[in-house]
């Protein structure tokens, strides 16, 4: 890195050999706060370079000792960093694994984060047309947004899942995002929605024949009249079970309003006074039994 009268220039690209080889070695020691910075350095080597990708696998490597050092958030914030670069070097496979290896890492401690980190990783694979991955990512979205109780969210990117499942001709995974919808509809209150859901999915081939289009049928119907036995039952069903367990959950803890009391069914006529004859009862309910005519 140093310059003297016969050496005017640093020769950056040996620095940063010399850096990774430091940090490697610190890495080795289990001397991660090192490592970090030697990382650092030669990330900072390579951009004077303008090695952007090497630059970017620097800062991802920085950012994976501070994973070691249980610092995630900064971890993150360099990793992110990375993914930029990888996006300016024109790599966007490399930038979206990078943004999914940092949501990995931040989803237990900050969802919120985790969220928008799959979402950025989505876009980019939905930017380079790679969409079974790009709805693989939404899909990590939705469900921890769903296990955030952020249900309005959560019905907009499932939403965006089902479209993306539609375009790709996966129908039968359609069918199951429909029933997620309807679910985190129901939780949000909003029975005109869900309904709304599956009045939309009939136009998805093959959907109204299927058993999940016969199951959320009844399920709203029970939610609609109340009938807490016929929810519980529909939603303790194997289509419901076997679904990923945070929209099982919902399904499990689906309580319909009014407090699952049915409606009543119509009251029975009352009895006839003694003083009425039974055949005097029965002529006049039989009065129009033939018909107005």
């Amino acid at each position: 890195m140093k310059t003297g009268f016969l050496k005017w220039k640093p020769d950056y690209d040996s620095a940063a050999s010399e850096y990774g080889k430091a940090a490697v070695a610190f890495k080795n020691a289990k001397q991660f706060e090192q490592a970090k910075d030697a990382c650092l350095r030669e990330a900072v080597a390579h951009e004077n370079n303008r090695a952007l990708f090497h630059a970017a696998k620097a800062y991802e490597q920085a950012g994976m000792m501070l994973k070691e050092m249980q610092k995630l958030p900064e971890a993150v914030h360099l990793i992110e960093k990375a993914s930029m670069m990888y996006l300016e070097n024109g790599t966007p496979d490399t930038a979206a694994m990078a943004l999914e290896r940092a949501g990995k890492l931040i989803e237990n401690v900050d969802p919120e984060k985790a969220v928008q980190l799959y979402q950025q990783t989505a876009n980019v694979f939905e930017n380079e047309e790679r969409l079974r991955q790009a709805v693989e990512l939404l899909g990590k979205a939705s469900r921890l947004l769903v296990r955030g109780r952020r249900f309005d969210e959560a019905a907009l990117s499932i939403q965006k899942e089902k479209n993306i499942y539609k375009e790709i001709e996966n129908y039968p995974t359609c069918y199951k995002k429909t029933i997620a919808q309807v679910l985190v509809h129901l939780h949000r209150n909003d029975y005109v929605a869900a309904e709304r859901c599956v009045r939309e999915s009939y136009s998805i081939p093959g959907f109204s024949g299927s058993e999940d289009c016969a199951a959320l049928e009844q399920l709203l119907e029970g939610y609609d009249q109340q009938d807490q036995d016929q929810v519980s039952e529909v939603c303790s069903s194997p289509l419901f079970k076997y679904m990923d367990n945070d929209y099982a959950k919902l399904g499990l803890s689906l309580v319909v309003p009014g407090g699952g009391i049915k409606k009543k069914a119509p009251a029975t006529p009352q009895a006839k006074p003694d003083g009425v004859s039974t055949a005097a009862a029965e002529e006049e309910e039989d009065e129009y039994s033939g018909g107005l005519c």
